[in-house]
């Protein structure tokens, strides 16, 4: 095509599709870091609330505190923390597949393997390592 030439129709449509590709992958990625905001919130909670009423408990044991059971805190932070890992495992799936998708469709393939999800992966084996060191009362924290 010679410059200055006007586009075709086919080059105009084949420009639009790869920014609409694009543009999906992109607001897949921001999908993914809001799934991993939303674990980390939920993770650092669950363990928040675990290791807080975990103290107040074990530090009035004198104290008659009959509103909150013994295994209560442990128990809310690791539903927490599952809500959390699960939250992540899932949306970097969702992402994973959307991303396998947008390769199907395209004519340059995209990387999976990009920050946002590797970052998603750590949190979530940060996750099941938590919720599997206070499941097992070997806490490293």
């Amino acid at each position: 095509m010679a410059r200055g030439e006007p586009k075709t129709a086919n080059e105009m449509a084949g420009e639009r599709t790869d920014l609409a590709v694009d543009r999906t992958a992109m607001a897949a990625s921001r999908t993914l870091m809001a799934w991993v905001r939303t674990a980390v919130s939920l993770i650092s909670f669950g363990f928040t609330i675990y290791k807080f009423l975990q103290a107040a408990i074990t530090g009035v044991e004198g104290a008659k505190l009959a509103l909150i059971r013994v295994q209560g805190p442990r128990r809310l932070g690791l539903t927490l923390i599952a809500l959390g890992t699960m939250s992540v495992i899932l949306g970097a799936t969702e992402y994973f597949g959307t991303v396998k998708r947008l390769n199907r469709q395209s004519a340059t393939p995209l990387k999976a393997l990009n920050f946002s999800f590797i970052l998603g992966m750590i949190i979530g084996l940060l996750g099941l390592f938590l919720f599997i060191t206070i499941l097992m009362n070997r806490e490293v924290f």
